[in-house]
């Protein structure tokens, strides 16, 4: 479990695929390796990822084939957002974020106004009942909030701060770009869809 709350960005390295699935070494100076260990949970890109080998400055990571059929962005000499797992006593500066990208968005527009980009983002029809305008939504593992929804796109604001501590100051129109909705929204779907059956 994570907050959308980045520590730093990385590289990645390699990302050698195997079959369906890939491995992938991601390096970043940046990073505090401190209390990482191999089975630790690091959010990569807002891809909830085990560690199965670390040094200094790098991490290992299996991807299976259901994660490196869902998500973008594992190329080599890419830009990566990179959280580690909450704890029970972490402040909560997002939201819930499991980890779990439930798909891609394509950026539509990039808007600067007054030092904040304001994003326009196409969203697979299948999420979108799961976005509601001042709700959250996660974007590369970022959390953020949905200025505007619309049928198949939403608006989010990108401050200062989140474009420069994380890979979104890269985005241009066109970019493709992992998306979580809000878990909350889906279980709530899930109780009412089966609320005659309780």
């Amino acid at each position: 479990m994570f907050t959308g709350i980045i520590e730093c960005t990385g590289v990645v390295e390699r990302c050698e695929v195997i079959g369906s699935a890939a491995s992938l070494v991601v390096r970043s100076d940046l990073f505090k390796m401190d209390g990482v260990a191999i089975g630790d949970s690091i959010a990569v890109n807002g891809v909830c990822l085990t560690v199965v080998d670390l040094s200094e400055n790098s991490f290992d990571f299996d991807v299976s084939p259901e994660t490196l059929k869902l998500v973008t962005g594992f190329v080599v000499g890419g830009v990566v957002n990179l959280e580690r797992a909450m704890t029970l006593n972490s402040l909560v500066g997002g939201h819930l974020v499991s980890g779990h990208v439930d798909g891609t968005g394509k950026i539509e527009v990039v808007d600067v106004k007054d030092g904040n980009w304001e994003l326009t983002v196409t969203v697979p029809p299948a999420l979108n009942r799961y976005l509601v305008k001042k709700g959250s939504i996660t974007i590369n593992g970022v959390s953020l909030t949905v200025n505007e929804d619309k049928k198949d796109r939403v608006s989010i604001n990108l401050v200062p701060h989140t474009i420069s501590m994380t890979n979104l100051k890269l985005i241009r129109p066109g970019s493709h770009v992992n998306l979580e909705v809000d878990m909350l929204a889906r279980y709530a779907e899930k109780l009412l869809t089966n609320s005659d059956s309780i």
